[in-house]
């Protein structure tokens, strides 16, 4: 595992701000307009008001939403807001659950993180990333210099040794505590015992990390340390010092073996594709799959995901026709198989056999001759689905930031999650899956500490 190292965050002086309910937010990705209106009505202290700071008239170059993201952080910092750590620490971080009618709590811990290029040491992606989220990050960085939010990243350790030991540290200490608007419970305990983050370092020393979530932050945060590292040889004739805080990001890790890891599925809504009915669905289909008629309705959605999640068979997807309404359920065959093995021959085995891979690579792009597609509505929870179904491509954002463009979705797809497995499986190839493959819940907030590049 690369390099990790206890750091003096910054963190909400709760004397002023109040709750820390009132201040956390999710990331930026997951806020949508509704909700950013709620975080900034929720306190005038609020992380959104840094993470995504709103857009208003007149912005030009020299006044934006990145400026006042930094004017803000400078401000707080300044007026005791924001305080920072009086010794280095590591943070465990606990977030209590529920999913599916049981309670989970995933464990986990923030660090600083030395950065390396993907490809050219120990932390791996999983997935494709947007050139447009880096963009958008790396102005925000370079406004505040500052990583406001956390990379999300597994490492493996069966017997989860190394949280055991940052858990023992806090044993018997008062937790930070703050409640989402999901109702997620999530527990902060700042670590500082130098015995404690020793062991964890030396534990943990031969791990990879895979990223879960914040692909782009990461490769963001290479980006912003390039960056640095150039203004600085510029300035000084010398190479970035091996201590700076920008050869580092902000990283939540967490075990995957931790009994509260969960990988919920992201189901798509596609734009763009021409109106076809189930049976003409079945023939583009032809030998590929074995279908068959699974009702109809936005609604059944919500029990014929059921049944598939019963198959758990990454070649089993539910499809729903607009045209007529229809759901069918459509199964890989060996024919499947090797036409898919043919069309993405680049690839391996292992992420041939993904859902994910299979729906995009064979069924959208092949079957149905659409590679060029605009991106899918990409959603989350399985409530949405009929929901989205009925009412068609809004003008809101998804979870890419994609706005809707008007008119209903002439397909929806309901797929299987990526597991760890396949993570740590396909990673090791050095392959990314398509985007959004997993959802990894319950999010990491913003807003619990905050970490200083400068």
């Amino acid at each position: 595992m690369p390099s990790i190292s206890a750091f003096r965050g910054l963190r909400y002086n709760l004397g002023q701000v109040g709750s820390l309910s009132s201040v956390v937010a999710p990331p930026y990705d997951v806020i949508d307009p509704e909700l950013q209106q709620q975080l900034y009505e929720a306190n005038e202290y609020n992380v959104v008001r840094l993470i995504l700071n709103r857009d208003e008239p007149g912005d030009d170059e020299q006044a934006n939403r990145y400026t006042r993201a930094a004017r803000l952080l400078k401000t707080w910092r300044r007026d005791g807001t924001l305080l920072t750590e009086t010794a280095p620490a590591l943070y465990v971080y606990h977030q209590t659950y529920s999913e599916g009618g049981k309670d989970f709590t995933r464990r986990g811990f923030m660090c600083r993180c030395r950065l390396e290029r993907f490809g050219e040491g120990n932390i791996y992606p999983h997935e494709e990333t947007h050139g447009g989220a880096k963009a958008d990050r790396l102005k925000l960085w370079k406004a505040c210099r500052a990583n406001l939010s956390q990379i999300f990243g597994l490492y493996p350790d069966d017997d989860n040794r190394v949280q055991s030991i940052l858990d023992g540290a806090a044993l018997g200490e008062i937790p930070l505590e703050a409640t989402d608007h999901l109702g997620v419970v999530n527990q902060l305990w700042p670590v500082t015992s130098l015995d404690a983050i020793a062991q964890l370092q030396t534990a943990i020393a031969q791990c990879p990390i895979y990223i879960a979530d914040g692909h782009h932050r990461y490769e963001t945060a290479c980006n912003y340390r390039d960056e640095v590292a150039a203004a600085y040889r510029e300035e000084h004739g010398e190479k970035l010092p091996e201590d700076h805080p920008a050869n580092f990001v902000l990283m939540m890790c967490v075990s995957m073996s931790d009994p509260g890891m969960q990988v919920l599925p992201t189901h798509r809504l596609f734009r763009g594709l021409p109106a076809m009915t189930s049976e003409e669905l079945a023939l583009r289909l032809g030998d590929c799959f074995e279908t068959e008629p699974a009702g109809s309705g936005p609604d059944r959605a919500l029990t014929l995901w059921e049944e598939i999640e019963a198959e758990e068979d990454q070649g089993t997807l539910g499809l729903y026709t607009a045209e007529d309404d229809a759901w069918t359920v459509a199964r890989l065959t060996d024919a499947g198989r090797e036409k898919l093995a043919a069309v993405a021959g680049d690839r391996s085995d292992d992420w041939q056999s993904l859902g994910v891979s299979i729906l995009h690579r064979l069924v959208v792009d092949t079957l149905l001759d659409a590679p060029n597609l605009p991106a899918p509505k990409y959603v989350r929870s399985l409530g949405e689905v009929p929901g989205s179904l009925r009412e068609g491509d809004s003008t809101g954002r998804d979870l890419t930031g994609q706005e809707g463009t008007g008119g209903r979705f002439e397909l929806g797809a309901l797929v299987m999650p990526a597991t760890l497995e396949h993570i740590r499986q396909i990673s090791a190839h050095g392959e990314r899956m398509p985007a959004k493959s997993t959802y990894f819940y319950p999010k990491v907030l913003s807003g619990l500490v905050l970490n200083p590049l400068e």
